[in-house]
């Protein structure tokens, strides 16, 4: 039997499989313990009044294996939207057989749909086969510039001094 990949824009009904496989992201990542979101939280914020993400989900024969999360941002240099891959995670018993490749291709067509002039995201450092995924993809690691964050705790704080 041949497997068939699909991959396809999530719906609300999803929301659950969509939770399941971040939480297995954050358990491969190593990153358990900084897991908390919920069902309520994807669903207000991926199909709330406000959309702030979209995802694509992939199945193989019909069942959920891998998925891919996104947002647009805006590039003043390029003068373009963007697309800001938070996301790309397949389950490591389902690697190897195209569904990465799949999902990330299916984000570059939407990319180009939508007249975006950049797709970019972050890669763990050590996750060596992530790094080799998407150079032979043709992707070009920014090696001149380093991410920075706020936690939501300073967020708090610092939006108190305003």
């Amino acid at each position: 039997m041949n497997d068939e990949i699909r991959i396809r824009n999530a719906e609300i009904k999803d929301v659950s499989i969509i939770l399941k496989l971040i939480k297995s992201l954050a358990e491969y990542e190593k990153l358990s313990h900084q897991f908390i979101n919920n069902i309520e939280l994807l669903t207000k914020y991926l199909f709330g009044e406000r959309k702030f993400a979209e995802v694509l989900l992939a199945e193989l024969n019909n069942e959920p294996v891998g998925f891919a999360l996104y947002f647009h941002n805006y590039s003043t240099f390029v003068g373009k939207p963007g697309i800001y891959l938070e996301d790309l995670f397949v389950r490591p018993e389902m690697r190897g057989k195209g569904i990465g490749k799949k999902l990330f291709l299916e984000l570059v067509k939407i990319a180009k749909n939508r007249d975006c002039g950049r797709v970019e995201w972050s890669v763990l450092n050590w996750n060596s086969s992530a790094i080799g995924f998407y150079k032979s993809l043709g992707a070009v690691p920014m090696e001149e510039w380093t991410v920075y964050r706020l936690t939501e705790e300073k967020i708090n704080e610092l939006a108190n001094h305003v």
